[in-house]
């Protein structure tokens, strides 16, 4: 049984996700508080396994109090915040820089109900509750030495539950002269994409942005994957798809990998880091056996080991390290290509 303690300063938003969590037999809530300072008080002495958190709220708000949750008794945290207010996703990103494992928007009341949104919430609980999150802020071993380093020419990347803090700690050992684009493929929540492009781009000399349909990439830049839409890479330009989804997913790491070029698989990084699934993992094999340069976040530093783990299981990984190390060994590469 998962046990879910829903923080929220609106006692009608409280109601209504505890109503959608225990639609779930495997899910119980709790406590419900209205502030943060009662949700640290009530994770110190009851028994919690995940905390729902809203942002906005009197007395602790929800940046502070997962950042103190983190510090005293760390546990999976879910920001349930606005996405349409640029001070709550701001304080959104700081929560998941805290520690936080994930992010979903408000429910809102669309055309069909709750129901979709109650499927999307009691996942994450259920993937949050797999978190191992007293690891993110272990301590890293710098192991990229060992790194076997091939120039590199294009570097994608796939992450999901977990993956903005890994994003965030390999982009940010990476210079902004990096000789060439990285691409990125992040399962995240709607309407959160481009408030992660800016907290982003404050954690590295990189330029970041959501990518356009028929953008030739440059050097240095980070390309995310917009929301909804697949990313593929064609005769060096980005092509954004609306193809079926791959892995529940859209947009997929798995279609990302595939598409890169014959003519760039041997002078390409692959990396997998956290999240739930296997998405991406059998593509990022095809991409080392066509000569490319292959990672997948360690195990310690994973929040969900699902990934990478897949990754691993199927020798698809030439290293294994924490995203700094991983970043450390792409700047290497490129110094050497």
């Amino acid at each position: 049984m998962i046990r879910v303690l829903v923080v929220d300063d609106s006692i009608v938003l409280r109601k209504l996700i505890c109503r959608l969590l225990v639609k779930d037999p495997d899910i119980e809530v709790a406590g419900q508080c209205e502030n943060g300072e009662q949700a640290l008080s009530f994770v110190l002495s009851n028994p919690v396994d995940v905390v729902t958190m809203d942002i906005q709220m009197p007395v602790m708000e929800g940046f502070q109090a997962t950042k103190r949750i983190m510090e005293e008794k760390p546990m999976p945290v879910v920001v349930v915040s606005s996405c349409l207010e640029p001070d709550d996703v701001e304080k959104t990103f700081k929560a998941i820089e805290a520690g936080a494992v994930a992010v979903l928007p408000k429910p809102s009341h669309r055309a069909g109900g709750f129901e979709d949104y109650g499927e999307q919430l009691r996942r994450t609980i259920k993937d949050a509750s797999l978190a191992s999150v007293g690891k993110l802020l272990s301590c890293r071993i710098d192991r990229f030495g060992e790194v076997d380093c091939k120039s590199i020419k294009t570097v994608v990347v796939g992450a999901s539950t977990g993956g903005p803090q890994a994003l965030a700690g390999m982009l940010s050992v990476i210079p902004g002269d990096f000789p060439a684009p990285l691409f990125v493929v992040q399962h995240i929540a709607s309407g959160f994409l481009e408030g992660m492009s800016q907290w982003l781009s404050s954690c590295t000399d990189l330029k970041v942005k959501v990518a356009n349909s028929g953008e030739r990439p440059s050097p240095g830049t980070v390309y995310l994957a917009p929301e909804g839409r697949h990313m593929e890479i064609y005769d060096r330009e980005i092509r954004l798809s609306d193809g079926p989804s791959e892995h529940g997913v859209r947009p997929s790491v798995s279609v990302l990998f595939r598409s890169i070029p014959s003519s760039l698989r041997s002078v390409s990084a692959g990396v997998i880091l956290s999240g739930m699934g296997m998405d991406g993992a059998r593509e990022l094999r095809d991409l080392k056996d066509d000569g490319a340069i292959t990672f997948a976040q360690d195990r310690e530093s994973s929040v969900i080991w699902g990934m990478p783990g897949e990754a691993v299981r199927l020798s698809a990984a030439d290293n294994v390290l924490s995203p700094e190390e991983i970043g450390k060994a792409l700047s290497l590469c490129a110094r050497k290509g």
